[in-house]
């Protein structure tokens, strides 16, 4: 069983704060530590000192780390190019020794566009960027050694690429696709995913969209036990209810609330709803650490709930 910690630096985090979070999770056993790529805020925190560079940050993570996974949940083709967008996924893939999961999405966050000068086309334009862009990155990963690249689609060419360099990991990186949708996601994700991640939902919410992409798997001649299956869940525990209610009071949440939808309360509460996504088919959960500066929150879970789990 996968257990990886997942932070969201845009609502509050130096370098260092992230840095030291993941020594620790790699120090505890952590499988991954991801981190996502946004770049404004969301709800009443000051989100001081400002948003951080996902792949400069992991970049430096993978000379700090040795052996914990380490990757996004999710870029969004809005932000990057692909073509300088897999050659920076692949330069943090070897300064990593091969460590790198790489996580694309189309994008939701309208505000943090505007905030930065980022175009934030349709939805439907959005989803078609996201197949295009991993067409062109996986495409570029796997070219052949001494081969070119070249990609001609609706937002992207790519004529001729020397198609360098090339990730440690060969042919190419875990790639990681997510999202709810009935038709599109479900169909991207069985072409191109190492993983599909559904995160942030109720169970059945879950196992309805694993399904979908089940099903657009066997549509493509697939084999759909050959894509890792995923979730995430906010994480919020304490040892005793005091801690618990604290810890969610830190967060800014409501002990019931959190405790409905995370992994949240004792140890024992949030060990059993980890392990009802387990039981619906989940390989890997992705607890939402929103407190980076409580490291005993972590150690506690490594402690107390991962061991139940393995």
């Amino acid at each position: 069983m996968d257990l990886c910690v997942f932070t969201e630096p845009r609502q509050g985090a130096t370098y260092e704060d992230l840095a030291a979070l993941a020594r620790l999770a790699e120090e505890l056993g952590f499988t991954g530590f991801f981190r996502s790529d946004h770049f404004l805020k969301m709800g009443s925190v000051s989100g001081l000192p400002g948003p951080t560079d996902a792949w400069v940050t992991l970049g430096a993570l993978a000379r700090e780390t040795s052996r914990i996974r380490l990757g996004t949940l999710v870029t969004s083709v809005t932000f990057r190019h692909p073509g300088p967008l897999a050659v920076a996924v692949a330069q943090v893939d070897e300064m990593s020794g091969g460590r790198v999961e790489f996580g694309l999405g189309a994008g939701w966050y309208e505000a943090e566009h505007t905030a930065y000068g980022l175009d934030f086309p349709s939805d439907r334009e959005r989803i078609d960027r996201l197949e295009e862009q991993l067409a062109v990155i996986t495409g570029l990963w796997s070219t052949p050694d001494g081969e070119t690249f070249t990609f001609r689609g609706r937002y992207y060419d790519v004529l001729d690429s020397p198609a360098l360099p090339k990730p440690v990991q060969r042919p190419i990186p875990p790639v990681i696709v997510g999202g709810g949708g009935k038709r599109r996601t479900p169909a991207i994700a069985a072409r191109f995913a190492t993983e599909y991640n559904r995160a942030f939902v109720p169970l059945g919410n879950f196992t309805e969209s694993c399904a979908r992409v089940r099903a657009a798997c066997e549509a493509q001649e697939r084999d759909p036990a050959s894509l890792r299956y995923s979730s995430a869940l906010v994480v919020c525990v304490g040892e005793d209810e005091a801690t618990f209610q604290r810890r969610a009071a830190a967060i800014g949440r409501e002990p019931e609330e959190i405790r409905k939808h995370g992994a949240a309360g004792l140890p024992g509460e949030a060990t059993e709803k980890i392990r009802s996504f387990i039981e619906a088919g989940a390989d890997r959960i992705y607890l939402q650490v929103l407190d980076l500066a409580d490291h005993d929150h972590l150690r506690l879970i490594a402690s107390e709930i991962a061991p139940a789990l393995s």
